[in-house]
């Protein structure tokens, strides 16, 4: 019987990925290490200009801006949840 090729990655932009919300999520884990991905804004179009690590001083958010984050996460796993669950199943 034939194999199936299932392709492993699939590459993604940096929009993209900040707009699942998983930047706060991530960067709190960062955040224990003193790290965090930052992304630098255009002040009129709100494009990407940068995205780079970074060592921080700070620790944690804003509970509005945590808040926000972890309503875009649950609006990606709702819109993701079947393929997610099929990548567990490979």
């Amino acid at each position: 019987m034939a194999e199936r090729k299932v392709k492993l990655v699939t590459k993604k932009n940096w929009k993209q990925f900040y707009e699942t919300g998983l930047l706060l999520y991530i960067n709190q884990i960062l955040h224990v290490f003193g790290w965090a991905i930052v992304f630098e804004f255009s002040d009129n179009t709100k494009k990407i200009l940068s995205v780079y690590p970074a060592r921080i001083k700070y620790r944690g958010f804003h509970e509005k801006g945590a808040g926000k984050s972890y309503k875009k996460i649950t609006k990606y796993l709702k819109k993701n949840v079947d393929s997610l669950l099929e990548d567990c199943n490979l």
